[in-house]
């Protein structure tokens, strides 16, 4: 249970907003029954789960291969070490299924507007706003995350990083520059 979850009403907020999305899933899934893709990402959807939920983060959707996560301003230090372990971690667990993809993760903070959503019968928490425009279109070759991101951190936390540019981003010093 997040403070996601006890949103009755929509309301803008200032929160930690990320991306994950799965390389190389389409050539897979070509060569794989959607049964096995659905117990699949079944399985790895629980693994992303368990990671961002134990760091009071909430995972707003699953998207095919792909997810939107949320983590309150309070958080963000703690949201950005567990989507980092999330990108490494969810490396090996794909490797681990024989699955020849990578996971890619794109963070920003900002302001978006939330609460819950969807048809008269079925609502569920969800959030819109330039925010998680901003972080979806942001460049990665595995985990990226924009300077509204980095100065949230912790001093410790931020030693992790690198700047990245052009335009600014800021990747684990562990991932080498490709652009």
């Amino acid at each position: 249970m997040t403070i996601f979850d006890e949103i009755t009403t929509p309301q803008e907020m200032e929160v930690l907003v990320a991306f994950f999305d799965l390389t190389g899933f389409t050539r897979f899934a070509r060569s794989h029954s959607a049964q096995e893709i659905f117990e699949l990402l079944s399985g790895y959807y629980e693994f992303v789960g368990d990671i961002i939920e134990s760091s009071s983060g909430k995972v707003v959707k699953f998207i095919g291969d792909a997810g939107l996560i949320v983590y309150a301003e309070a958080d963000v230090n703690r949201g950005v070490l567990a989507l980092k372990s999330l990108q490494e971690t969810g490396d090996a667990w794909l490797a681990d299924h024989h699955m020849p993809s990578r996971n890619l993760i794109k963070v920003h903070f900002g302001p978006v507007y939330g609460g819950p959503l969807g048809v008269r019968t079925d609502k569920h928490f969800d959030i819109l706003g330039e925010t998680i425009n901003t972080a979806a279109t942001l460049k990665s070759n595995g985990f990226a995350m924009t300077p509204q991101v980095f100065r949230q951190l912790d001093p410790d936390t931020r030693k992790l990083f690198k700047k990245h540019t052009p335009p600014v981003t800021y990747i684990p010093v562990s991932e080498s520059h490709k652009d």
